[in-house]
């Protein structure tokens, strides 16, 4: 049946997608300080650049290119100097997800931009752990961490993230994968396979960032020496049919974040974006809202932004939700339920 008689097809959908239960597997913990979160610390820590004022935020979070997201994305990392911050900022964006009706959801955590500068290692593991705990009992989310090294900061910052994420007694029980983030150019991939191989041998899982604002062999390189199980972003795997094949054969998930992608111009415009040639080649496409508050989005917003561009319906909309729940690293059980969960709810939906 889909939409009801006499109403706005896409107001309709943009309910139904608001209502719809998801999972969400690229999103960074800092990233996603809403406005709201970032005004409360920058009262707490007057001395910082960022503006506690949350309409003067919308003005500081306007940016020029990709350099000038990550020195604005550092300031806000900035803000995180005690526990009680990461306690905060990580419960508060939990509750940010909640309001999107995201059950599930993987938070790149980049724990080196913190523990290294502010914030020491253990108190930090405990804030985030307490955190998603409560967030499970108290808001019916459950989050995982994904810990990644900020490639910028070299071997220093590969081998600390490491460290904090093999570490038995130190890794949080809820991490799950090991990532790579930050610049891409001047950054290539193969040096951090010793990392890698080292995270995936303490039994996390693969999930790199390539292909966003470089060419696809980033992404080639990402598979082969990183083992990639799933790449953030890869916008640029478009650019090449033979690696689109692979993706596809192999089941290798993109986490695509199309406002993102435009925010830092790894895309010029929403109708350029490559989502709609990944699906037609056949990857498995998830939706995702990479930095959400930076970016002037979330990931209902994603949801329709992917909606218009793959010109999807109720139910597509739905597969898409169950792409995220089948790339996510969530336990069978769980990943079964929730499945059931998002068809029922379309079932119940379309029934109206």
């Amino acid at each position: 049946m889909g939409a009801v008689p006499g109403e706005d097809p896409l107001t309709d959908l943009h309910a139904f997608i608001a209502g719809l239960p998801k999972a969400e597997l690229h999103v960074h913990h800092v990233g996603s300080a809403s406005p709201r979160i970032v005004s409360t610390l920058a009262a707490r820590h007057a001395d910082s650049k960022v503006p506690s004022d949350p309409e003067a935020l919308a003005d500081f979070f306007t940016f020029t290119d990709f350099a000038h997201f990550i020195d604005v994305y550092l300031s806000v990392v900035d803000l995180i100097r005690t526990p009680e911050d990461v306690r905060h900022l990580t419960f508060e964006v939990a509750r940010e997800l909640a309001r999107q009706n995201v059950r599930y959801a993987e938070l790149t955590v980049t724990p080196f931009s913190t523990t290294r500068r502010r914030v020491p290692e253990r108190e930090f593991m405990a804030a985030i752990e307490d955190a998603r705990k409560a967030a499970e009992a108290e808001l019916n989310v459950m989050m995982r961490w994904c810990f990644d090294i900020p490639g910028e900061a070299g071997s220093e910052a590969a081998e600390e993230t490491t460290r904090l994420a093999v570490t038995d007694g130190l890794r949080p029980e809820g991490l799950v994968s090991f990532g790579l983030g930050g610049p891409e150019i001047g950054v290539p991939r193969p040096p951090f396979k010793p990392y890698f191989d080292r995270a995936i041998a303490a039994g996390l899982h693969s999930v790199p960032h390539a292909g966003e604002t470089t060419g696809p062999q980033t992404v080639w390189d990402a598979v082969r020496e990183l083992r990639a199980e799933r790449i953030g972003h890869g916008t640029s795997s478009a650019q090449d049919p033979e690696l689109l094949a692979y993706l596809a054969e192999h089941r290798i998930a993109l986490e695509v974040c199309p406002t993102s992608n435009i925010a830092t111009r790894a895309v010029r415009t929403l109708e350029e974006h490559p989502i709609t040639a990944m699906v037609e080649a056949g990857v498995l496409v998830t939706i995702n809202s990479d930095d959400p508050p930076m970016f002037g989005t979330d990931l209902n917003n994603e949801y329709a932004v992917a909606a218009r561009l793959l010109d999807l319906d109720e139910r597509g909309v739905a597969a898409l939700a169950k792409n995220a729940v089948e790339a996510s690293f969530l336990e069978p059980a769980g990943k079964a339920t929730l499945t059931a969960e998002i068809d029922t709810y379309t079932t119940n939906w379309l029934a109206r």
